[in-house]
């Protein structure tokens, strides 16, 4: 009994140091795969190049500068933009509508003139969108009075079309003109502002007079782009009025040679 025992008891001690063991060595092996892991992050960060920061795009860094040239000026410089592109593209729309095929509505008057007289012509003026036809029905409409009468009525209605072609147009010039001269306005300011700062500090530190100096800069940069995209704007709507009005000198002296023609 005694024996049986001894030997229970040594087997509990035996199973007792054996957990033991065997715990201290799974804790052991934790550890080493804890340290393992955490060195294993440490090294592939430093292994891994360090991504260069990004450059910021033209957009932001444009949004960025206009913050910093103050919501007075810069504000009143982009009303100017927002206006000026408005009335661009009014009139860049108009213009295209009123463009026609001259050359083809010439053919049209002279073929209905020669078959059907004038109503049937004043008929294929009135069916046309566009200046040239709306002169040309004019023509035809005082070409019972005579050719002298129809040349006057001519000449006076092509001066009406001139008018809505160039409607408007005067606005964006003077947006062009108002931009920058707001623009340096500001510069102007933003260097007062700078020298009383320097007046205040009885000193001429770089530091404190750099960034007042950069702002006031700022508004006549965006003044000067302003004025240049609008005045690409102004330059293409002259030159398409330009088109059409010659279009419309060309056209009136064939419609005059036709009623001529047609009177004999």
């Amino acid at each position: 009994m005694k024996r049986f025992f001894s030997l229970t008891v040594l087997l509990l001690c035996l199973m007792a140091s054996a957990t033991t063991a065997i715990a201290q060595e799974t804790d052991s092996l934790a550890v080493q795969e804890t340290e393992v892991a955490s060195e294993a992050p440490a090294e592939m960060a430093q292994e891994q190049p360090q991504e260069a920061p990004r450059k910021a795009g033209f957009t932001q860094e444009l949004k960025k500068r206009f913050i910093e040239g103050g919501p007075g000026f810069m504000g009143i410089v982009l009303l100017c933009l927002i206006l000026g592109l408005a009335i661009a593209i009014e009139r860049i729309i108009f213009l295209n509508l009123s463009t026609t095929n001259t050359a083809k509505l010439t053919a049209s008057v002279e073929e209905a003139l020669g078959s059907g007289g004038v109503e049937a012509a004043k008929e294929v003026c009135r069916n046309t969108k566009g200046p040239v036809a709306s002169i040309f029905y004019q023509g035809l409409d005082r070409s019972s009075e005579g050719v002298e009468n129809a040349e006057k009525a001519v000449v006076a209605y092509g001066g009406v079309q001139m008018g809505q072609l160039e409607k408007n147009v005067s606005w964006i010039s003077l947006f062009i003109a108002l931009a920058p001269m707001l623009g340096f306005m500001g510069t102007v300011i933003g260097m007062i502002q700078a020298f009383d700062k320097i007046e205040a500090a009885g000193d001429m530190q770089p530091s404190l007079v750099a960034g007042g100096i950069k702002v006031a800069l700022l508004t006549t940069v965006f003044g000067l782009i302003v004025a240049i995209i609008l005045q690409i704007f102004y330059n293409y709507i002259i030159a398409k009025i330009d088109s059409i009005v010659n279009d419309m000198e060309d056209a009136s002296i064939t419609l005059i040679d036709l009623l001529a023609a047609n009177q004999k």
